[in-house]
């Protein structure tokens, strides 16, 4: 049959944690790949949203969000970077980061506007910028130094006088990578001698082990061409919830809003007051989820660095990018995404093949994407099903 999808969708396809978590279940492997933790967050949330529910607030929400929320995420974010903002003009509540991404890419470029973005990026990126019929730059992160970095020089070709926005992903998903001061500060004078708006993706803000994390509005002359993203799925462990946010200028927030209205309007009225009770009150959760984290991203590299795979330990996030050179060698496979079939299949084991997030030939293909973002028993079991890979 003739495809009917828009020419613009096309080159996209299904994303790959949905055909990966589907290739887990068909051979019930375990699943690291897709970062969703395979517990659930804290009862006090929980209960706050059925508190919420039962109190009666169902019917729609205040389309940039409840004041509750909104109000809370001003005092959080002031904080976090020193700067001071306004609820209800300065943050839009979205359905999720996703949605922020979305709606920020739509409501701020324009047609034939450039748009630069770190290379492995995460999916939806690329697909929202297609959707704002913008043209992508890509700037590759490789290791150097025991971490992914990017090349100042690449950085600074990558501009030109038509950009208009570029991805900053802090800490980065796939690569772990915790940008530093001096990282963000020369993005930040990029974008000031090119003016141009950076798009703040924090969504892991709070899971960082091994370095600070700074926020590029916090930075002088920033506060003003920044959208600062984040969301409450990854530090509560409610992925499922879908609550965003996005904090800019008046103005910048005018440009999002002017998308998030027609795309999901508001986001789900009860959830918004739960996700007021966990910012305001969920200090001692994510500490304790940060150290059960980082236990966990220690046992898994030691364990796959055991195995043979080149692990780069993270700076932040829920994932580990592990060069499978030796491990595909032994196998006589080629590429990441023909071993993570193959581990799938034949180990019972799901990752996710970073190569879909480059554009880049080669760039990522060496490495798999594991999660860690998972109970003891779930990495314990991972790694017995790989220990087969040396039988």
């Amino acid at each position: 049959m003739t495809s009917q999808t828009a020419d613009r969708f096309k080159p996209f396809g299904t994303t790959i944690f949905a055909e990966m978590s589907r290739l887990a279940a068909e051979h019930k492997a375990v699943n690291l790949s897709q970062g969703f933790p395979d517990f659930d967050g804290p009862d006090f949330v929980k209960q706050a949203a059925i508190d919420a529910i039962n109190q009666g607030h169902n019917q729609y929400a205040r389309s940039p969000g409840q004041p509750i929320l909104v109000e809370q995420l001003a005092e959080r974010f002031q904080s976090r970077t020193g700067l001071e903002v306004d609820p209800l003009s300065q943050i839009t509540v979205t359905s999720g980061c996703t949605e922020a991404i979305a709606t920020t890419l739509l409501g701020i470029v324009n047609p034939g506007d450039e748009v630069i973005l770190f290379e492995p990026y995460y999916d939806s990126y690329r697909a929202c910028i297609a959707m704002a019929q913008a043209t992508p730059r890509f700037v590759s992160m490789r290791p150097t130094n025991g971490r992914f970095a990017f090349d100042p020089d690449e950085l600074k070709a990558a501009f030109t006088d038509r950009t208009r926005a570029i991805l900053v992903n802090t800490p980065h998903n796939p690569t772990g990578s915790v940008l530093t001061r001096e990282e963000l500060t020369q993005i930040a004078n990029l974008c000031k001698a090119h003016d141009t708006i950076a798009v703040a993706d924090e969504v892991y803000e709070d899971l960082v082990f091994d370095r600070e994390h700074i926020s590029i509005a916090s930075l002088p002359g920033m506060s003003d061409r920044t959208v600062t993203l984040s969301s409450l799925g990854k530090s509560f462990s409610l992925t499922g919830w879908k609550v965003g946010w996005a904090v800019a200028s008046p103005e910048l927030s005018a440009a999002v809003r002017s998308a998030h209205q027609f795309l999901t309007y508001a986001t789900s009225t009860p959830f918004q007051h739960a996700a007021a009770a966990a910012l305001r009150d969920g200090g001692d959760y994510i500490a304790d989820l940060c150290t059960q984290y980082r236990t966990a991203r220690d046992m898994l590299a030691t364990e796959l660095d055991a195995l043979g795979f080149g692990v780069i330990v993270p700076e932040g996030t829920y994932f580990i990018l592990a060069d499978h050179s030796a491990i595909s060698t032994k196998l006589g496979v080629d590429n990441d995404i023909d071993l993570a079939l193959k581990l799938t299949s034949e180990f019972g084991v799901t990752t996710i093949p970073p190569s879909v997030f480059c554009e880049t030939k080669d760039l990522c293909s060496s490495y798999l994407r594991f999660a860690f973002c998972k109970q003891e028993a779930t990495l314990t079991e991972a790694i017995r099903r790989l220990k087969r890979l040396n039988d």
